[in-house]
C-alpha cells in the first residue's frame, strides 16, 4: 500500500515538474527559437523511430480551395469510425431521420489493408491572427495523418492510399445530396461560421419533362448536356477547360430558372447561385468561384442588372482614374459597394482560373442581351444562347398536360392562332390554366385561357395604336420643327440679300 502511494506521489511530481517545465518553456523562449528547437526535435525523432506520418490537409497551403483527397478520406474513414473510434460527430443526412457518423477531432482509428494495419489521426490545428483594427481572430485547419511502419512504405504509397482516394469518392457519389448554395459576405469567411458558401439541399421538382418549350429545342438542348457531361477525354484532346456556358434571354417570365432547375435535374449536378453584388471585388470572385465543385452550375441571374456589367471595358487609364474617385470616397461607402469589374467576371470564368475545376456549367440569365457586352457573351465564353421565348402553341400543349392532364380539346385550334398572334409568358400561360377551385375542371380552365388571350391580344391593339398615333404626332412634331427652321433660314437669307443691296 505505501509502495502504490510513493508511486503516485513520484509520479505526480513527476507531471507537475513537466507542467511547469512546459509553461516556462512557451512563456519565455521566443516563437523563432521555439520552432527552430521543435524542428531539429522531430528530426531526431525520425531518426529514431521506425513510423512513417503522412499528413492530409483540408485545404491546401494557399487555403484558396478545399482538398479533394481531405474529403475522400473522410468518407472512407467513415465507414469505419462508428465501429472502431470512440467519439464521434453526428452529421444530419439527406432525409434528417438518421445520422451520418465520423470521426471527432483529436480521435485516431485503425485500418487493415492487405494485412498491414495502419492508424488515420484526426487533427485540427487553430491559428491565433491579428487583424488590422487590433481585433484577434482565430483559424482552424483540419488535417489527417496517417503512420504505418517504413517497411510498408512501398505498397502504403502506391497501393493503400489509391485505394482509400477510390473508395472515398465511390462513397461520396453513393452518398451525394444535391445542394443549391448562395455565396456568403467575406466577413463570414471562418470555419466555424458558414465559409464562402451556405447551402440548403436542391429538391426543385422541374424537368425537361415538365419545362414549357417546343419539343425539338428541348431535345438539341439535352442532346448538348450529354455530350458535354461525357466529354472529358474530348475537352482535354482539344485543349480546352472542361466547362461550359449558357446563356438564357428572353422576357420575364419565359421560364430561365426552371430551364437551369431541370439542368441541374438532368445532369444530377449541383447549383451555386452566384450574387455578385455581395462580392467586394475580383480577387475575392475568384476565391468564390475556387471554392466550387465539379459537377457543378454556377448561376448569375440578371446579369444585366449585376453591377456595372452592361458597358464596355474600360481602358487601364480610365480604371486608374476610377479607383482615384473611389478612393476619394467615404470609407463606410467604399467597403459597402462592390467593386467587381467587368474584366475580373471574364478572367474569373474564362481564365487561366477557369481550368482549376473540371466538369462545370456557367449560366447567365437576362431579360435585354442586347444590353450585355458582347465580350462577355461570346462564343467560348457563353457557347450556347438559348432563347427563352413567349409561349406558342408547342409549349402550350406541354402545360395543358401539366396542369390539366389534357392532350387534346376543340379549342385548341383556336388557342394556336391565338399564341402565334399575341406574345404571352409561360408563366401567364400557366397561372391561367391552373384550377382555382376542385369545382373547375379542364374545359372551364381552357375557355378562361381562350378570354384571357383574346383580352391580351386587344390590349396589345390598342397599344400598338397608341404607339402608332404617338409616332405620327412626333413626326409631325419634327416637320413642323424642321419647316419652322427652314423658313427662319430663308428670311435670314433674305434678310442678307437686301442689306447687301442698300
Amino acid at each position: 500500500m505505501l509502495e502504490t502511494v510513493a508511486i503516485w506521489g513520484i509520479t505526480g511530481k513527476t507531471v507537475t515538474s513537466i507542467m511547469l517545465i512546459w509553461a516556462m518553456y512557451s512563456q519565455y523562449i521566443p516563437r523563432h527559437v521555439r520552432s527552430y528547437v521543435e524542428r531539429y526535435l522531430y528530426k531526431l525523432l525520425g531518426w529514431i523511430s521506425f513510423y512513417v506520418h503522412i499528413k492530409f490537409t483540408e485545404y491546401t497551403d494557399e487555403g484558396l480551395k478545399r482538398s479533394d483527397n481531405y474529403d475522400a478520406i473522410r468518407n472512407y474513414l467513415s465507414t469505419n469510425t462508428a465501429a472502431h473510434a470512440q467519439r464521434l460527430k453526428a452529421n444530419e443526412s439527406k432525409n434528417s431521420k438518421s445520422l451520418v457518423l465520423s470521426m471527432d477531432d483529436y480521435e485516431e482509428v485503425e485500418d487493415v489493408f492487405n494485412g498491414v494495419k495502419v492508424k488515420w489521426y484526426s487533427n485540427v490545428k487553430v491559428t491565433q491572427t491579428q487583424s488590422n483594427y487590433g481585433r484577434n481572430t482565430s483559424y482552424e485547419r483540419r488535417f489527417f495523418t496517417l503512420t504505418f511502419h517504413r517497411r510498408h512504405r512501398g505498397m502504403i504509397i502506391e497501393s493503400y492510399i489509391a485505394h482509400v482516394l477510390r473508395e472515398g469518392e465511390a462513397i461520396s457519389v453513393r452518398n451525394r445530396e444535391r445542394k443549391l448554395y448562395t455565396n456568403n459576405s467575406s466577413s463570414e469567411w471562418y470555419p466555424w461560421m458558414s465559409g464562402k458558401w451556405s447551402n440548403v439541399p436542391f429538391h426543385h421538382p422541374a424537368t425537361f419533362e415538365t419545362l414549357a418549350m417546343d419539343p425539338e429545342k428541348k431535345e438539341m438542348i439535352k442532346k448538348d448536356l450529354v455530350k458535354f457531361s461525357k466529354g472529358k477525354d474530348y475537352y482535354k484532346k482539344v485543349g480546352k477547360p472542361w466547362k461550359r456556358g449558357y446563356l438564357l434571354f428572353g422576357p420575364p417570365g419565359t421560364g430561365k430558372s426552371t430551364m437551369i432547375s431541370a439542368i441541374a435535374n438532368f445532369l444530377d449536378y449541383d447549383v451555386y447561385d452566384l450574387e455578385l453584388t455581395t462580392v467586394k471585388d475580383n480577387s475575392e470572385l475568384k476565391k468564390l468561384l475556387l471554392d466550387t465543385k465539379g459537377k457543378s452550375i454556377v448561376v448569375i441571374e440578371d446579369i444585366d442588372c449585376s453591377l456595372d456589367l452592361t458597358g464596355q471595358r474600360k481602358t487601364k487609364n480610365e480604371e486608374d482614374e476610377e479607383e482615384d474617385k473611389v478612393k476619394k470616397k467615404k470609407k463606410k461607402e467604399d467597403e459597402k459597394k462592390s467593386k467587381v469589374t467587368l474584366s475580373g467576371l471574364l478572367n474569373s470564368i474564362d481564365g487561366l482560373w477557369s481550368a482549376c475545376s473540371d466538369e462545370k456549367i456557367i449560366i447567365f440569365t437576362t431579360n435585354f442581351v442586347d444590353k450585355l457586352d458582347p465580350a462577355l457573351i461570346r462564343r467560348g465564353r457563353m457557347d450556347n444562347h438559348i432563347d427563352m421565348s413567349y409561349c406558342r402553341f408547342e409549349a402550350f400543349k406541354v402545360l395543358a398536360k401539366n396542369y390539366l392532364e389534357t392532350e387534346s380539346h376543340e379549342l385548341y385550334g383556336e388557342i394556336k392562332k391565338l399564341l402565334e398572334e399575341t406574345d404571352m409568358s409561360p408563366a401567364d400561360v400557366a397561372e391561367t390554366l391552373m384550377p382555382k377551385s376542385d369545382e373547375e375542371d379542364a374545359d372551364a380552365c381552357i375557355k378562361r385561357l381562350v378570354k384571357t388571350v383574346e383580352e391580351e391580344k386587344e390590349k396589345a391593339r390598342k397599344l400598338a395604336e397608341e404607339a402608332e398615333k404617338e409616332e405620327k404626332r412626333k413626326k409631325k412634331k419634327e416637320e413642323e420643327a424642321e419647316k419652322k427652321k427652314t423658313e427662319e433660314e430663308e428670311k435670314e437669307v433674305k434678310g442678307s440679300e437686301n442689306n447687301g443691296t442698300n
